[in-house]
């Protein structure tokens, strides 16, 4: 019988198809969201005693979409819209809601929602918290620390940007094709945001499975996936983010920061089976098992890598995927071409020149010229909430034998941790015993 933290977790993988399905169907986000929230609190209520259905996803779609019905029917101005869906919507689409639109360039429903979401008249912030909060099946407070502000705020903000859309009536379609490439830079954000939540779940890490690769595509481009096999079992957060990226890929093969958002992808989830070890224990990169590392998916991204630089328009995810290009290149971490990654960050740091950057940066600093250097350079950042930042310190204040105050560090780390696994390596003081 399913417990409360498998509902949970099948939350955060479905509840983002759900949401969009819905708002595709009845074109507000409110009633999406309240409906697929009420379904689940049916789901606690019946799963644990009846089991899983053999489709989780399906059903709170469609146990959702007669909440929102039941709900229009009771209200006056609800009537009139399903009567307008009626005569708008004979069809039927995947989820056997009705739908007559043309899905235009963008076919999936959840893609086709977050480049809805990325709507120009909306803050960039708002943008990418607001399709998070709708697709990622995140929490307000996940949201918030991607955003590294307090859940009050991103709250607010959520709010603020919600009504906006429902003030200016800005239509929730599919933008024309020639009108994408204006709405990409938040929309890879969103992507890669997603991802990390994948691998950052408060409820642990997720179970590792391969990513699913393109068949062989004789003659096309590296990063031109062919067709990829039918998912099987539920979606995974990060397993989602790799089958946007790939749509994104074939919706705009033109764009090297696509290809290069897929490679840093595919060469983040080939580290997954290594990052945690057979006691369950969170593995740091230095201590990682390479052998466990997936040489078919790291070929895959160094080659769309290769494909990128030959184009030469470098870009912030290419130059992140270039970094973990040269990670996956090294047999163990003492022989890292960590002077390459350095030129790689000074890069990176040129062309988007925020902390979290300056931080990655340090690290390999550190590696470089010392703890010492780099210790120096993330003093002057400010970063007190997010949660890397305490681990990177703690580990140069240990490395300098400043161990009190690595204590403290690792201590302030943990308590930031979003995950069990993570969590009880730093109260280790950041070792794996």
């Amino acid at each position: 019988m399913p417990d409360t933290a498998r509902i949970e977790r099948i939350f955060r993988e479905e509840s983002g198809r759900s949401v969009a399905a819905l708002i595709r169907a009845f074109g507000d986000i409110d009633l999406a969201e309240d409906a697929v929230q009420e379904a689940f609190a049916v789901a606690l209520r019946h799963w644990p005693a009846a089991g899983l259905p053999p489709n989780p996803g399906g059903w709170i779609t469609t146990t959702a979409r007669t909440r929102a019905i039941d709900r229009l029917r009771r209200e006056s101005r609800g009537r009139e819209l399903l009567g307008e869906l009626a005569l708008l919507a004979p069809g039927r689409d995947d989820d056997g809601f009705g739908g007559a639109d043309d899905p235009g360039p963008v076919r999936d429903d959840r893609l086709r929602l977050i480049f809805t979401c990325c709507h120009p008249a909306l803050s960039r912030e708002a943008q990418v918290a607001l399709t998070l909060r709708l697709l990622g099946g995140l929490s307000t407070a996940d949201v918030a620390r991607s955003f590294l502000v307090s859940e009050a705020t991103m709250a607010q903000r959520l709010v603020r940007a919600k009504r906006k859309i429902k003030a200016a009536r800005i239509p929730y379609r599919v933008p024309e094709a020639h009108e994408l490439a204006a709405r990409l830079e938040p929309v890879l954000a969103v992507v890669y945001l997603i991802y990390n939540a994948g691998v950052t779940s408060p409820a642990g890490p997720e179970p590792w499975q391969p990513a699913a690769r393109p068949r062989a595509s004789g003659e096309a481009k590296p990063w031109q996936p062919a067709a990829r096999p039918r998912a099987s079992g539920e979606a995974k957060l990060c397993g989602e983010a790799v089958r946007l990226a790939r749509i994104l890929v074939t919706q705009l093969p033109g764009e090297p920061e696509v290809a290069g958002l897929l490679a840093l992808l595919l060469l983040t989830e080939s580290r997954r089976a290594a990052r945690i070890g057979p006691d369950g224990g969170f593995v740091p990169l230095a201590a990682q098992d390479r052998t466990r590392w997936d040489r078919e998916l790291i070929a895959e991204g160094q080659a769309i890598v290769r494909a990128c630089l030959r184009l030469d328009r470098p870009g912030q995810y290419q130059l992140q995927a270039a970094v973990s290009a040269v990670h996956a290149d090294s047999v163990s971490t003492g022989r890292t071409d960590w002077r390459q990654i350095l030129a790689l960050y000074d890069q990176l740091l040129a062309v988007a020149p925020t902390p979290v950057v300056a931080l990655n940066r340090a690290v390999a600093v550190a590696e470089v010229h010392g703890p010492a250097a780099a210790l120096a350079l993330v003093e002057m950042l400010e970063l007190d909430q997010y949660q890397p930042y305490h681990a990177v310190r703690a580990d140069l204040l240990r490395r300098l034998e400043r161990h009190g105050d690595a204590a403290a560090a690792y201590a302030r780390a943990a308590a930031l941790a979003p995950g069990t696994a993570e969590r009880e390596f730093l109260l280790r003081g950041g070792r794996g015993d």
